[in-house]
């Protein structure tokens, strides 16, 4: 109870009660001043008089830099309590708001409450990926999340962010068309170039019931673990244009067509259509075939190592240097009855590596086979042989690019069994000679070698996404039992993914380039904390207020151009003495 009105006889109409209101309220908030007297001079005169009595009371907190700000308080009271982190989170709510996703799941007819929880799980999936279960424990202890998005603490469940989740996957072509022209206007960016690749993340679970976990060819060397595919495409910028989810099983080269038309069915390139810049492993020749019968140009690494080839006279080699200092040599070649244009290349850097493999490869191979020549020797050993044979063969197949260097020979005694063998090095390894050399393969004609080595670079930015989605954002590996479940997984992590990117790329174009970890890191200095003390009088003072962040933290808000003070100062006073009913006469 602040004070007692009464039935407030002076005003008897609804308006003036209403304006008594407002005009109360903005004498407490110290906002007099901005509005001026009220023009109902009933009104005002009754204001005034209960406002003097409010402060007479000691009801009300002060504002201004006066002398009534100084209190006298009890030091040894002084609690700091309710510490959450509050910088992280910040930026990426910040990002949330400057993508509209909120305003598009209001034009989606989201009620606001549903607005808030999504906010809430998006920001916590970018800050802090884990489990729905470790998730509620995280808003709950740590995170000041939903003082920043309005969503009740205390309402949050894991069930409730599992269902948010499922919800927002069923927005998912509607929010990848609103993002994408979101950023593009946002930045100013055209789409001249996309990046197209695949991953795969592995199921921790049998996955018996799925329709989409598969075994396949992992990634991440999991040939245990059943796998879904997910395909991506970004421009280089690093910006989502288009994602779609495929079968565990599902060969890299068997999407793009799928892709393809979805993503023309979605951006509509009807014009102008930008460059595909793909690995070796998705440009089969019926792929290319398709690129060019759909007009899209294209750029990719060649299948195979081009054997009948002539340096096209009209261009000169080139040479660059890459990010670690390391020198790349560039000659346009030109293949018989082959309109595409090709690009040789030579890395030293990339030819010392597959040296070293190639050196490691001869070194175990070696020892294989001494291996067999020993069995032959000694007591026990395999003499028999077809299994001598066999395991040879077993050599040759495990290092497939290193047995044609050598000449086996195996010695027996007529009858079955291997008496010796023996092996050498053929004279002439042409190995060293093609190391460090591959072919890029281009419909680009008019691009010089730098333009096009540069365009083929840009896909060091989808490799950059995929790191970001398996290790920053927890994308691997999926816990799920179903499919719905899975999904729904998959797509938060992009849409924490929007985030990221957005805050990302506004840094790195001023040169801040730290990884996203080293950003939450940072931004995880700035804190929200509520002081209480005790005055004099034995009233409680609390203010809850954001800390000053940290130099690092402010340099980053600067960049990005966002509030550096997420939640305002509040203040509050609990009176401990006893409060008697106003009287209204």
């Amino acid at each position: 109870m602040i004070i007692g009105l009464g039935r407030l006889d002076e005003i008897p109409s609804i308006d003036q009660k209403v304006l008594f209101n407002e005009r109360i309220n903005q004498l407490i908030k110290g906002e007099a001043s901005l509005y001026g007297p009220c023009p109902d001079t009933d009104v005002e005169k009754l204001a005034q008089y209960y406002y003097g009595q409010i402060k007479l009371k000691n009801k009300v907190d002060k504002k201004g830099n006066t002398t009534d700000d100084i209190e006298t308080v009890k030091l040894n009271t002084l609690n700091n309590r309710d510490i959450y982190n509050v910088g992280a989170e910040s930026i990426c709510y910040q990002a949330f708001k400057q993508l509209g996703i909120d305003n598009f799941l209001v034009e989606r007819n989201w009620e606001p409450e549903q607005i808030n929880l999504a906010a809430t799980h998006i920001v916590s999936r970018a800050v802090y990926p884990a489990s729905e279960l470790k998730t509620v424990s995280w808003i709950k202890e740590n995170s000041a999340v939903c003082q920043l998005t309005g969503y009740d603490r205390d309402k949050v469940t894991k069930d409730k962010l599992y269902g948010i989740s499922h919800k927002l996957y069923k927005e998912k072509q509607g929010l990848e068309n609103c993002l994408s022209r979101c950023t593009n206007e946002l930045f100013s960016l055209h789409d001249k170039v996309i990046l197209y690749d695949l991953t795969n993340t592995y199921f921790e679970g049998s996955m018996r019931n799925s329709k989409m976990a598969e075994f396949g060819r992992s990634k991440e060397k999991r040939n245990d673990a059943k796998i879904i595919v997910l395909a991506v495409i970004v421009n280089t910028e690093g910006f989502l244009k288009y994602s779609d989810i495929f079968e565990g099983n599902t060969a890299d080269c068997n999407t793009l067509q799928t892709v393809i038309e979805k993503l023309n069915e979605q951006a509509g390139y009807n014009n102008k259509k930008p460059v595909v810049v793909m690995d070796a492993g998705i440009a089969t020749d019926d792929n290319i075939l398709y690129l060019k019968k759909e007009g899209y140009p294209y750029l990719c690494v060649s299948r195979s190592n081009l054997k009948n080839y002539i340096a096209d006279t009209e261009s000169n080699p080139v040479r660059v240097i890459d990010k670690r200092e390391q020198p790349i040599d560039l000659l346009k070649v030109k293949v018989e009855n082959d309109g595409d244009c090709y690009l040789w290349v030579r890395s030293r850097a990339k030819a010392k590596k597959e040296n070293a493999m190639h050196n490691q490869f001869v070194g175990r191979f070696e020892e294989g086979l001494r291996g067999v020549q020993n069995g032959i020797q000694k007591k026990g050993g395999t003499k028999i042989l077809a299994k001598v044979w066999e395991r040879i063969g077993r050599l040759k197949e495990k290092y497939s690019s290193v047995h044609q260097y050598y000449e086996i020979k195996v010695t027996d005694n007529g009858k079955g069994k291997a008496t010796g063998m023996t092996f050498q090095k053929k004279t002439a390894i042409p190995y060293a000679k093609k190391a460090g050399i591959y072919f890029l393969r281009t419909s680009l004609n008019w691009a010089d070698e730098k333009t096009i080595w540069t365009i083929y670079n840009a896909i060091r930015e989808i490799e950059y996404t995929f790191r970001v989605l398996k290790t920053d954002l927890d994308l691997r590996p999926i816990y799920h039992k179903t499919d719905d479940a899975s999904m729904a997984h998959l797509h938060l992590g992009l849409l924490a993914y929007w985030l990221v990117s957005t805050i990302r790329y506004q840094l790195k174009i001023k040169g801040y380039r730290y990884d996203w970890r080293e950003i939450v890191r940072t931004m995880n200095t700035q804190k929200i904390v509520t002081t209480t003390v005790e005055k004099e009088n034995g009233d409680i003072i609390k203010i809850k207020q954001c800390s000053v962040p940290t130099d690092n933290a402010k340099y980053i808000y600067e960049i990005l151009k966002y509030n550096p003070v997420p939640i305002k100062r509040k203040k509050s006073v609990w009176h401990t003495k006893e409060n008697f009913k106003n009287d209204s006469s």
